[in-house]
């Protein structure tokens, strides 16, 4: 399995979305880091991703961006490419 990391808040109803998603396509296991306890995790965010809001999402080291985009490759069989093996 590919490894997925999740930049999120506790209060976001789209990395909720976004967990839900990769649920269903039978992924239970992501490395998720909250931005508002991590020290200096916005920044990190910002750095690694390019983004500024969450959730980012990471495929290995493929940026998909946040669930409009994680949506969107659903929606094309992309993502499931992406989560193969």
């Amino acid at each position: 399995m590919p490894e997925i990391t999740m930049y999120t808040t506790e209060w976001c109803g789209w990395c909720n979305r976004a967990k839900s998603l990769l649920r269903s396509k039978g992924i239970e296991e992501w490395t998720e880091i909250n931005v508002d306890e991590l020290p200096g995790g916005r920044a990190e965010l910002a750095e690694r991703t390019g983004g500024t809001t969450v959730p980012q999402i990471l495929v290995d080291d493929h940026h998909v961006g946040g669930f409009d985009a994680l949506a969107a490759l659903d929606r094309t069989g992309e993502l499931d490419r992406l989560l193969e093996p």
